[in-house]
């Protein structure tokens, strides 16, 4: 039979803390990095959707209503391509002011740290 060999609480007592206050504090901002961490995700999945939103919404638009036209006019391929690089136009515009807005959002967290 194995004999249980107590360990040093047991023996001793408690053992007396050897955090500082910079441990302390790391062990909690730890802790709210954790629990704020959930979903990690959903940023980058927001980001996703805005950009996804911007590239495909114009240029759709702008390809269909050029084909209309186009063959309502009969001006083939003339407004299905100054509509299509209209399209990309606004596409790009709306691109740049999303990842403006986020470059300003993490600047903004980056200061607060």
């Amino acid at each position: 039979m194995v004999e249980r060999c107590p360990d040093k609480t047991e023996a001793d007592g408690s053992i007396p803390s050897t955090l500082t206050m910079d441990d302390m504090i790391k062990k909690s901002n730890n802790n709210n990095l954790a629990n704020s961490s959930k979903n990690w995700w959903q940023p980058a999945v927001e980001i996703f959707s805005q950009v996804s939103g911007w590239i495909v919404a114009p240029l759709i638009l702008a390809l269909i209503i050029g084909k209309k036209l186009d063959a309502h006019f009969d001006t083939k391929p003339w407004l299905f391509l100054i509509l299509a690089m209209l399209g990309f136009t606004i596409s790009s515009f709306g691109i740049f002011r999303i990842i403006s807005k986020y470059i300003q959002k993490i600047k903004e967290m980056s200061e607060k740290k």
